[in-house]
């Protein structure tokens, strides 16, 4: 599977249709007049946030985006045919921003056109240009006979730029291997690859978990592991950082068998990481769980349960024999309800 969440494509609404310049010519109608009609106006461009979408992997073959152009008028006074809409489909969480250019030259993008944080949420981007008027829209008392029409306008035509950030309701941190993979899999229907060794996720993994009260539900996202250093681009944190921002929990998973780091100095790094690349993230709920208790030992397991991180006494959890797995949704779904929906982050 591939996972793209950055692309850049161009969109271009249609093209008015020209209005014409055409005469009425019909059996006892003498001086029939000017009947030319207008032209149609050209198709805008839409986007559209589309649920089951995941990525946006088919940009990458498909660059340009058009709106039809509109039809050219016609004698009889009639209109030229108006120009079909594109409409863009895009994953739920997507930003769209204009590029702007200067001489020839990409310059970084510089306005946001939307936001599409709602399934089926449709905004329009690029508005198709107006069509031509025919000779029949400039008759008047002292001009008869006119032979002026004009051509359709352009439609707005520019480059974007989509970025995707998932929508999730709590986002799995931690180093690679620390059991995110493995806990997802547990509280939700998500089968991502699990394996034991480094960087097993490459892609970020959505599940849905059940959550206490009957017929709620929230959504988890596990995110591929970081190291010290993901907020300058080492290992696969930079790229997959940006899920994180809209969140609106964040779950921190500690390897309770890990000797460097020890759990404490990984919560440490995690934090300063998430703090450079956004120190908005910071000030989101935190939840701390050490993992893997199945395979502590006594005196570990021991030490974990008497542990202080974050000001809080840290959940030891194994999603392997499910020790603590209900209590730590539980508190999940607690600290949602008590946290605002904040989709706009």
């Amino acid at each position: 599977m591939f996972f793209i969440d950055e692309a850049k494509i161009r969109i271009e609404a249609g093209t008015g249709g020209d209005g014409v310049v055409s005469w009425r010519r019909e059996k006892y109608v003498p001086k029939g007049g000017p009947d030319g009609g207008n032209g149609g106006h050209g198709g805008s461009v839409y986007f559209e946030a589309d649920p089951e979408l995941g990525t946006l992997l088919d940009f990458r073959y498909r660059r340009t985006h058009k709106g039809e152009d509109g039809g050219k008028g016609a004698g009889k006074l009639c209109t030229g045919k108006s120009g079909e809409d594109m409409i863009v489909r895009v994953p739920v969480g997507t930003i769209v921003r204009e590029i702007a250019t200067e001489g020839g030259q990409d310059t970084p993008p510089t306005r946001v056109i939307a936001d599409l944080t709602k399934p089926h949420e449709r905004l329009l981007v690029a508005r198709g240009g107006k069509g031509g008027l025919g000779n029949a829209e400039f008759k008047s008392a002292t001009n008869q006979a006119p032979r002026k029409q004009t051509n359709g306008k352009p439609g707005e035509a520019f480059d974007v730029e989509l970025e995707l950030k998932l929508l999730a309701d709590v986002a799995l941190v931690g180093f690679p291997n620390a059991g995110k993979s493995t806990l997802i899999s547990r509280i939700s229907a998500a089968r991502p690859k699990i394996a034991d060794y480094p960087f097993t996720t490459l892609v970020p993994n959505l599940g849905i978990v059940q959550a206490p009260e009957e017929h709620k539900s929230f959504v988890v996202a596990d995110i591929p592991g970081l190291i010290e250093g993901a907020s300058a681009g080492k290992g696969l944190g930079l790229q997959f950082l940006r899920h994180i921002e809209r969140s609106r929990v964040l779950l921190f998973l500690l390897d309770g068998t890990a000797s460097d780091p020890v759990p404490r100095e990984a919560f440490k790094t995690l934090s300063q990481e998430l703090g450079k690349f956004n120190p908005a993230l910071l000030g989101k709920p935190r939840i701390v769980a050490i993992t893997k208790s199945d395979a502590m030992d006594e005196d570990s397991l021991k030490a974990s349960k008497r542990m202080r991180i974050d000001k809080q006494k840290p959940l030891v959890i194994s999603a392997v024999s499910g020790e603590n797995i209900e209590v730590l949704v539980r508190s999940l779904w607690d600290a949602l309800r008590n946290t605002p929906l904040a989709r706009g982050e």
